[in-house]
């Protein structure tokens, strides 16, 4: 008869890894579906093109043409989160799988999601390019909403690339990267099943504390040992005070319709507004010291968790 490990030889020859090709075929089609994903909160609306200012014709909201994307200036946050959670899903799908050609997967699964989303954009800018009035300011919109849409594409890129690596700092960072856009794609979830008039009147209260829990809760995945983990609070951290503060001065300043055209007023404005919601006024300390408690309690339920298993584990032993 033969030994165990003869028998274990012999068979693994028979069972290797998938071939590229299927791990290739399979990372693709979850870098589709995640990117579908991220937008669906915008398609389940009906995908009308929102209202513009600069529409060549007078049109009401349900006259406007289909767009994949809610190309608008007041809708820039919207766009970020809408993009970024795809690629964030597409990298939560590639971390929990684990494939062993993990770079190979990775770049397929961004391969997928750049499909959805450069379709999207392709045919949403087509439809507005059409529709605009001609004219410099028409030229100056548009360059402005696809610099904005590539900036959100590159930072799902980076989201997607962060929570698939192995390391664990980076998949922490890459989740409080994410914190605020996540919550602001929930909240349009919301929006689009419900309607901007039925929001329930506690969302916008539950949607500022949300981001704090997400970080604190990747905190307390990341731990504090090894010493260089300590570089992600520290980034989750400034994510959590800056982003949701960028997110607010971006919509302000892009939502005052008075200083459209006016670059050199509204970046004025924007410094202010962020320097304003970035200081002691802006409210973010609050969001910091639960994001930072829920950390450190996690670490410390976790030591002590596994403490008591390393004092049970050798009474549990029979002698």
């Amino acid at each position: 008869m033969s030994h165990p490990h003869h028998a274990t030889e012999q068979k693994d020859p028979a069972y290797p890894h998938p071939a590229p090709g299927r791990d290739a075929a399979r990372a693709w089609l979850i870098g589709l579906l995640a990117g579908a994903l991220g937008l669906a909160p915008w398609w389940i609306t009906g995908a009308r093109l929102p209202v513009q200012n600069l529409w060549a014709t007078q049109a009401m909201p349900d006259q406007m043409p289909l767009g994949l994307l809610p190309l608008s200036q007041y809708e820039l946050t919207t766009i970020v989160a809408l993009l970024t959670v795809g690629g964030a899903a597409a990298g939560f799908a590639v971390r929990i799988w684990s494939p062993a050609r993990r770079r190979l997967v990775t770049w397929c699964a961004v391969g997928g999601v750049f499909s959805v989303q450069l379709l999207a954009t392709a045919q949403s800018f087509l439809v507005l390019n059409q529709g605009l009035a001609p004219g410099s300011t028409s030229g100056l919109y548009f360059g402005g909403l696809l610099a904005g849409v590539i900036a959100s594409m590159i930072a799902a890129l980076v989201a997607l690339v962060l929570i698939a690596s192995r390391s664990t700092v980076a998949t922490t960072i890459g989740c409080g990267l994410m914190a605020v856009p996540l919550t602001s794609w929930a909240v349009e979830w919301v929006v689009g099943v419900v309607g901007y008039i039925n929001v329930p009147t506690a969302v916008p209260t539950i949607a500022r504390w949300v981001p704090a829990v997400l970080v604190g809760c990747a905190l307390a995945g990341c731990g504090l040992r090894p010493a260089r983990r300590i570089v992600a609070w520290v980034l989750n951290l400034a994510f959590l005070w800056a982003i949701p503060a960028l997110f607010i001065s971006v919509q302000y300043v892009l939502g005052t319709r008075v200083l459209a055209g006016d670059l050199q007023e509204m970046l004025l404005m924007s410094r202010q507004i962020l320097a304003a919601t970035l200081g002691p006024d802006g409210g973010a300390l609050p969001t910091l010291v639960v994001a930072l408690a829920i950390g450190l309690v996690g670490v410390g339920a976790r030591a002590l968790a596994s403490r008591r298993g390393l004092e049970g584990g050798p009474r549990a032993l029979p002698d």
